[in-house]
């Protein structure tokens, strides 16, 4: 019989063919989300943010020997408004509110031309912040009035300091902002000069282009993506921090191993001493960080891509802290979040979520059961986050237009594959390519996304440098997204 040996060649690349026609067909979309019949918040004050943007070009031009009896005009003025917020007590319609909002506002523009107040100005809005959230818990945080005016008054005084901070020379910027020392009964230690105590939650904007879509999609834009919890431990003083990754799930780390990942900023929260709860059991944000941390140790909690709050099996980062929280009687995120925005559901369906009112980290810093501890953030990140921030919103923006997550098709194959290498490194407790309870599809529409956002971003920065040398000034967030939008259509 003769031999057949030289068409095995011809018959594996059949076979090859065949397996790669197979692991082309795409798996069926995610179904549509609903519609929630809610509406994202807008600023709407192009107008206004353009007033503000040309009083400081006068400013500027006029000097600060010129203008520095107007600031201190401006800080009287605001301190006699605050003066009545903290005797009063207010509804969220008071007209005293925007009043401190418009004021804040204004004086953004006289301290950006000249920043020599710049640290009483943070402490300024540490005040405010701290007044604000007072206010707040007689109000109804669910409520769209409440809602949007804590946020016009925290993340809109937030982005004001900010922008002074852009404008300020660099050997002027704290990077570190005390906000309020809340007394805590619970184990101590050092993060970066700040006393921290076990129960502290820790949020923070990581550096990834995914970390801006989280902090940016959903009805309140914010500045931070993922929530940690702090365990400190009684004798020797071991600082834990429990969290969940997307690569892994819940996992703790060390305080070096926490930082080694890219963070753009870090917020402290704690708990207010003057709690109910808090004053029956001044131990309890230990206790839920002792619960947090065992639960870490003895079992594997993968991470929650759908966001649903009402499963603990699963966790995503604000998870870890909530249910730990939950789980002594305390209910964090008074208010959850909510994601109304078809573009973006669309978006983060592909992701895997289906839970489109959640927990978002930005969100933990309007509770009013919580105080803001400290604050570190610097010129260099701080500007990484601005440039990550616009070019997010203009994609987003075209996301709600028709944009769709797209990827490369021909890579499907190939990414099934290290899909299925995935699956057998988590059974031995590994780390693969594609993310434990990711789709293949799903992890190359991040892929597409990140180099998306990473060609914005070049032309972006390309665009803001030559802002900054034909006007003399970085460019205000609003001038970004213009630019931004710029950069998007000059690419697509």
């Amino acid at each position: 019989m003769k031999s057949r040996w030289y068409k095995w060649p011809a018959y594996i690349i059949f076979i090859l063919c065949a397996v790669y026609s197979v692991l082309l067909i795409p798996g069926p979309e995610p179904p549509a989300p609903a519609e929630s019949g809610k509406k994202p918040f807008a600023w709407n004050l192009d107008t206004y943010w353009s007033i503000l943007e040309n009083a400081f070009k006068q400013a500027t031009a006029a000097g600060c020997e010129s203008i520095t009896p107007r600031i201190a005009d401006h800080f009287d003025h605001i301190d006699n408004l605050m003066t009545n917020l903290e005797s009063d007590t207010l509804s969220p319609g008071e007209p005293l509110l925007a009043e401190i909002e418009n004021s804040f506002f204004e004086l953004s523009v006289f301290e950006a031309a000249c920043p020599d107040r710049l640290n009483d100005y943070i402490d300024t809005f540490s005040r405010l912040r701290r007044l604000v959230k007072k206010q707040s818990i007689n109000w109804d945080i669910n409520s769209r009035p409440a809602r949007d005016r804590i946020y016009r008054l925290l993340y809109g005084g937030r982005t004001a300091v900010e922008e002074v901070m852009m404008q300020a020379p660099l050997d002027t910027l704290p990077s570190t902002i005390i906000g309020v020392d809340e007394p805590s009964a619970t184990p101590e230690a050092e993060i970066l000069g700040v006393k921290i105590h076990s129960g502290d939650i820790l949020v923070s904007r990581g550096g990834a282009p995914t970390s801006a879509l989280i902090a940016r999609g959903n009805d309140y834009p914010g500045n931070f993506s993922h929530a940690a919890l702090v365990h400190i431990d009684s004798i020797d003083h071991k600082i834990s921090i429990i969290e969940s990754h997307i690569e892994m799930g819940v996992a703790v780390a060390d305080l070096d191993d926490y930082l080694r990942d890219t963070k753009l900023r870090v917020m402290v929260l704690r708990l207010r001493a003057d709690l109910p709860c808090m004053i029956d059991d001044p131990m309890l944000p230990h206790r839920a960080a002792e619960y947090a941390l065992r639960r870490a140790h003895e079992e594997h909690i993968p991470y929650d891509f759908a966001m649903d709050t009402d499963d603990p099996s699963k966790l995503f980062c604000s998870e870890v802290v909530s249910d730990a929280y939950r789980r002594v009687g305390v209910r964090l995120w008074s208010a959850l979040s909510h994601i109304s925005s078809p573009g973006v559901k669309d978006w983060l369906a592909a992701f895997g979520v289906r839970h489109f009112t959640t927990q978002e980290p930005s969100d933990l810093e309007y509770d009013p059961q919580l105080r803001v501890v400290a604050e570190w953030r610097d010129h260099e990140t701080l500007y990484k986050d601005r440039l990550d921030n616009a070019v997010v919103d203009i994609m987003l923006e075209k996301a709600d237009r028709g944009v769709r997550l797209e990827y490369d098709r021909y890579m499907l194959p190939a990414a099934r594959i290290m899909k299925v290498y995935s699956v057998f490194l988590n059974q031995f407790g590994g780390v693969g390519p594609v993310p434990k309870g990711m789709d293949a599809v799903a992890a190359l529409k991040n892929e597409w996304f990140s180099n998306r956002h990473s060609e914005i971003k070049e032309k972006l920065i390309a665009l803001a440098e030559r802002f900054e040398h034909d006007k003399g000034y970085s460019p205000p967030y609003w001038e970004l997204i213009k630019l931004a939008r710029q950069a998007y259509e000059t690419l697509y």
